[in-house]
């Protein structure tokens, strides 16, 4: 009766909740692919179940390759990406490193000074990122994109580094220090590979952002073959209020992998980092 009792409470408890949010989070994913899939002359017949694939084609993804530029479109967002993420993954090393490790008057205001950056909005920000852009001659090129990320993502990923530097020891980077190694020895031959699952973490917060950022694209770099996947899908596959479905879900299926991928490989670093980077700080 106690074993009984103690499953039914486990199945309401654990198990349900767990399959419902798990059936919430992969229905967009199911939906997108399913409609990739099917052909043009089902994606608005009424008389068949919309949930359900009866029949399958991959005309969407030919047409995706072959009549858009979408290789291109994914061309610069790597190229964005790979470039902001490891200008902002470097800053953040070096930037969290010293506000985690070194106690200096005003460090821990400058920590919540850099959290509350985080918090600015995009939207104020791209004005006057636009006049520095125009000023350096930047648009319609990757440095712009390069250049300007860094603005939203090293806020964060500093934050979070400085949270997992602070979770370190100090006794082994003094040890290594009177063995006869430098700081920057200790810090790239101890303290980097512990803090491993943080620096992850912050590349791939960053690598994400990058990936799927829109508006700064749009901005600074929407025009011609330099579009990103975001501003490409949405510029050339919808027209006024037509909206070319079947291409649409295939770009997002396509541009979604590579984050997919990411976190697939790197989930356990990932919450390692999160978690320990916000419990001390």
């Amino acid at each position: 009766m106690v074993g009984s009792n103690r499953l039914s409470s486990r199945l309401l408890l654990l198990y349900l909740p767990l399959a419902f949010f798990t059936v919430f989070l992969l229905f967009p994913f199911y939906w997108m692919l399913i409609i990739s899939l099917k052909p043009n002359s089902l994606l608005l017949n009424m008389k068949v179940n919309p949930l359900y694939l009866t029949q399958f084609t991959l005309e969407h993804y030919r047409y995706l390759l072959t009549n858009t530029d979408f290789p291109r479109w994914a061309l610069n967002t790597a190229v964005v990406t790979f470039g902001a993420t490891f200008l902002s993954l470097t800053s953040s090393i070096l930037m969290g490193y010293a506000l985690g490790r070194f106690r200096f008057r005003g460090g821990n205001l400058a920590g919540t000074a850099i959290f509350l950056a985080y918090l600015i909005p995009p939207t104020l920000l791209f004005i006057p990122l636009s006049q520095v852009v125009a000023r350096f001659g930047l648009y319609n090129s990757y440095w712009a994109l390069i250049l300007t990320y860094p603005t939203f993502l090293i806020p964060f990923a500093s934050w979070l580094l400085m949270g997992y530097f602070r979770t370190i020891p100090r006794e082994l980077e003094e040890c290594a220090m009177i063995d006869g190694a430098s700081r920057f020895q200790a810090m790239w031959r101890i303290i980097l590979p512990l803090a491993l699952p943080g620096v992850l973490s912050a590349g791939i917060f960053s690598f994400t952002l990058s990936w799927n950022e829109f508006l700064y694209a749009l901005v600074f770099m929407g025009s011609g073959e330099m579009k990103t996947i975001p501003v490409g899908t949405v510029s050339d596959l919808i027209r006024a209020d037509v909206f070319q479905w079947g291409p649409l879900m295939a770009a997002a299926m396509l541009g979604s992998v590579p984050v997919a991928i990411a976190y697939m490989f790197f989930v356990d670093q990932y919450v390692s980092g999160l978690t320990a980077g916000a419990v001390k700080g």
